[in-house]
């Protein structure tokens, strides 16, 4: 049986989860925890020596990295696809998936340790929700005409899309006045298309069980 290898709270470790979900793969869940030094002890080290995850071991297959295993169970469990059924369809979501990864991954790095922490707002937070915005800006509009990131249906633009927006949904809720001050709170306020695109996501079968279990305390 497929295992996954992932961390809660881990965005990249989601995508992987809810990508086996929506195909109905069956697998068997090794959730490691970081606290306590999981990825990092020589079990772990021998899947992944940058002691990371997620990873996937399936039989003789082991691989890292969220997109190349959302490729891998794309070409072995094609349905439900995650990557389009036409070539047109393929590209919109490789677009959208490249769009994130280029202009808002690393962008979201230091705006959400601010919003998690105690440390003062500075110029490198105003300029990362800057750019952060012009993106969920064109999202929001993306969404008020669709109910999709990049097709008529959910696809792997969504899902790695998602786990950036649900932390800061989340981290807003936590700390109200930090994510007034950039404008992110409330979030059905400032991006009522992206909220109610969350809210499909969470309506989806399987979605309880890729839940970050530290949120639910």
């Amino acid at each position: 049986m497929l295992e996954i290898y992932w961390g809660s709270g881990s965005p990249f470790a989601w995508r992987v989860l809810l990508a086996a979900e929506l195909k109905r793969v069956p697998y068997e869940s090794k959730l490691l925890e970081f606290s306590k030094g999981d990825l990092k002890t020589p079990a772990f080290l021998a899947l992944n020596p940058r002691g990371k995850v997620p990873v996937i071991r399936d039989g003789d297959v082991v691989l890292a990295e969220s997109l190349a295993i959302i490729a891998y169970l794309e070409r072995k469990y094609p349905e439900v696809p995650l990557l389009g059924r036409t070539p047109e369809e393929t590209g919109r979501v490789w677009s959208a998936i490249a769009a994130f990864e280029s202009y808002v991954r690393d962008q979201t790095l230091p705006l959400n340790r601010w919003l998690f922490g105690d440390k003062p707002r500075t110029t490198e937070i105003d300029d990362a929700r800057a750019a952060v915005g012009r993106e969920y800006d064109l999202l929001e509009a993306r969404l008020a005409k669709h109910d999709w990131v990049a097709a008529d249906t959910i696809t792997a633009a969504d899902i790695v899309w998602f786990p950036t927006l649900r932390t800061y949904q989340r981290a807003a809720a936590r700390n109200e006045a930090r994510a007034r001050e950039v404008n992110l709170h409330p979030l059905a306020d400032v991006y009522p298309n992206i909220t109610r695109w969350i809210a499909r996501i969470e309506a989806l079968p399987g979605y309880d069980k890729t839940f970050p279990p530290h949120w639910r305390a």
